[in-house]
């Protein structure tokens, strides 16, 4: 793996970490009580990734944080402002540009006006970074300040014929939006109608196919699908590479079967039949995870800085060569070949 990553044909470099969580308080437990989280410690583990991202022979084009860079008990003792500056005072220190998604645990601290004004929004990075331009082709803006259901995602290309696209997995959550939006009391309905429970976040007297349908969770808009499809037909048509990049994993295989999107079946039937798709990132899952799909597109789950313990680690440098990707894991996070399909039509 190391002589691999170490070929001269390498085109580029990009970290990944998931589920920071930091916060401020002593070590506790997860929601059903059978793993420790090591709030303050997951700060000292971005500090370690960061510090090893810095001195890499080959710097990293960027990196991807995966969300729930903070945890939701910041806001129950009011630090989530401090907790958020904590973390973003650290990733100042690297070398990398960092890309933002937003996870479950952003909304139980923030609502999306806040994140839209936070140092969390990284759409400025949106673009080609080779040549400093934006896309050609149009899509519905993203983020509109001005409009209560919009989305947060974008997209941008670190090298030629290669695409990441980051996505919103809370577009319909009931967390994040006013109660009077549209998405919010769809989102409201959706659960309802899928999981009877009062406490939403409970997967009890829950069954396949609805194990998913929990309050943690989330899913993706009509619109956003739609604002994906027209760029993944751009990249279908300029033989691009694409990631594509959530909070939540979209197939019930790359992670446990109560953490993928409510609606994962809608985006990977989507993701299905485009050629440009090689792989699609998500944290989420403090376990991680991975699958090869029957479409030949990479789903992998990073394992959550949150529950791993002093000493070890949870993150990952990527390799980025012209037929694979390799993935080189450190602690929890375990390495990997990610070769890509034989033929992008």
């Amino acid at each position: 793996m190391e002589t691999e990553a170490a070929e001269s044909n390498l085109y580029f470099t990009f970290g990944v970490i998931a589920d920071i969580q930091y916060a401020n308080v002593p070590n506790g437990l997860n929601y059903s009580r059978t793993r420790e989280r090591y709030y303050r410690n997951s700060l000292c583990l971005l500090r370690g990734a960061i510090k090893e991202w810095n001195e890499e022979c080959v710097a990293p084009k960027f990196i991807l944080q995966l969300g729930d860079v903070i945890d939701g008990c910041n806001s129950q003792i009011k630090a989530s402002e401090e907790a958020l500056k904590t973390v973003i005072n650290d990733f100042t220190n690297c070398v990398a540009p960092v890309h933002h998604i937003w996870g479950n645990h952003e909304f139980y601290n923030f609502d999306r006006t806040q994140l839209q004004q936070s140092a969390l929004n990284s759409k400025h990075l949106e673009g080609d970074i080779v040549s400093g331009n934006m896309s050609s082709f149009n899509v519905k803006p993203e983020i509109n300040n001005d409009d209560s259901e919009a989305f947060y995602g974008y997209h941008f290309s670190p090298f030629p014929k290669f695409r990441f696209i980051i996505t919103d997995a809370y577009d319909l959550s009931i967390h994040g939006r006013k109660k009077s939006s549209k998405k919010h009391n769809d989102s409201v309905q959706i659960l309802k109608s899928n999981n009877k429970n009062e406490d939403t976040n409970s997967p009890e007297g829950l069954a396949e196919p609805n194990l998913h349908f929990l309050g943690f969770n989330g899913g993706f808009s009509q619109d956003q699908l739609e604002w994906l499809n027209n760029i993944l037909n751009f990249s279908d048509c300029n033989q691009e590479k694409v990631t594509v990049i959530g909070h939540l994993p979209v197939h019930p295989v790359s992670s446990g079967p109560i953490c993928v999107a409510w609606n994962y079946n809608e985006m990977l039937s989507m993701l299905h039949t485009h050629s440009s798709v090689i792989c699609f990132l998500a944290g989420h899952d403090h376990d991680g995870g991975y699958h090869l799909d029957d479409h030949g597109i990479h789903h992998l789950t990073f394992e959550g800085v949150i529950e791993t313990s002093p000493g070890s680690q949870a993150f990952g440098t990527v390799y980025v060569y012209e037929d694979r990707m390799i993935l080189k894991g450190r602690g929890r996070t375990p390495s990997r070949v990610l070769r890509y399909r034989e033929k992008i039509n």
